[in-house]
């Protein structure tokens, strides 16, 4: 990537997605050729490994046709705190956000044991946790500033040297701020948008349908702009994870996402051009109501469906060794004449 071009500061974020749009990289098709050709000489059936044979070829394609694994993974997990949260929409208080992070940092998280088992770097990045973001009921959820701010945390976080990003979440009421975006930019009956995130019952579930139509009455006359739906509706980890998406993909870098969260972000990247996801794969399908429907919409099938709701790149981080198995077995199979086995006539 060429680092003068994405020069930034806080106060040019739209000029800044359309300058990244305008020098995207793209897969490069010499190493997915290669990759094509050594494919049909394993020694296997055309097609017998199924979708691990696509994700081997899509991966070549942006990293290149000699890799056999995954040397270098990012995991990054943006933490946020939500004004929303005031109304009664999660089943934990804001300040579990915080004590969270602590948790991730000391190693005692989910993700941590998850992360534990494949070469990997993780970061934590708490974003202004001390001052959540305005309530979106009645105002906008950032100032452009303060938006533009988390994007570029989240842009910065991600370099050259890794082989994938996976961007993970953490934010009290970030389900209700996930389903507000996605019921704006798909719209819909907002129910099927919104689930019960981190265990509420069914009244708290009402009553979080009823804030999320509260917002979008709210800020009806920025819905036709995704990227102020996300400013208005979203929260500071949610503009920080679409800033390392983005990142991703003008470096070349494939990236796994995660959950509901961070899908109704990379919806927001979509809206604004389809082609800012073409590094992106789906690492499963969550037990959040609107998961699978935002999937669609996003033409992604996810990797796997284990019914899981944690966010913090939980899903994604298990979803990473099917990618692993799909590149090592690209990488290191025989060749029917490497391994003098006789390939059908």
């Amino acid at each position: 990537m060429n680092r003068d071009i994405f020069k930034h500061s806080d106060h040019d974020l739209e000029q800044f997605i359309h300058t990244a749009r305008k020098n995207l990289l793209e897969p490069n098709p010499a190493f997915r050729l290669a990759a094509e050709s050594r494919n049909k000489e394993l020694t296997k059936p055309s097609g017998s490994l199924g979708r691990l044979e696509e994700l081997a070829l899509w991966y070549a394609g942006w990293q290149g046709a000699e890799k056999k694994d995954l040397e270098s993974v990012l995991v990054t997990i943006f933490a946020g705190n939500h004004g929303v949260a005031r109304n009664g929409v999660s089943a934990f208080p804001t300040e579990v956000t915080s004590q969270m992070v602590a948790n991730f940092k000391q190693g005692g998280a989910a993700i941590n044991q998850l992360a534990s088992l494949f070469p990997c770097t993780l970061k934590t990045i708490p974003i202004a946790l001390d001052r959540p973001t305005e309530d979106f009921t009645c105002k906008e959820a950032m100032t452009k500033e303060d938006f533009a701010k988390a994007f570029f945390i989240g842009f910065d976080s991600v370099d050259e040297d890794y082989d994938l990003v996976i961007p993970g979440e953490m934010g009290i009421g970030n389900t209700t701020s996930a389903a507000a975006v996605a019921a704006a930019l798909f719209e819909g009956d907002t129910a099927t948008w919104t689930g019960k995130g981190t265990g509420i019952n069914n009244e708290q579930l009402s009553q979080k349908i009823e804030v999320i139509n509260k917002g979008l009455d709210c800020h009806k006359k920025v819905l036709d702009s995704p990227l102020e739906i996300l400013r208005c509706l979203g929260g500071r980890e949610m503009a920080a994870l679409a800033g390392s998406i983005l990142s991703a993909r003008v470096q070349g870098i494939p990236v796994i996402l995660d959950g509901f969260i961070c899908t109704s972000v990379a919806a927001v990247l979509y809206q604004l051009d389809t082609r800012l996801l073409d590094h992106v794969v789906a690492g499963h399908c969550s037990a959040e109501n609107a998961h699978g429907k935002l999937l669609k919409e996003l033409q992604l099938v996810p990797l796997l469906e284990l019914d899981m709701r944690l966010g913090e790149a939980s899903g994604a981080s298990v979803a990473v060794h099917i990618l692993r198995a799909a590149i090592k077995c690209y990488g290191g199979m025989a060749t029917f004449a490497e391994a003098m086995v006789a390939n059908k006539n």
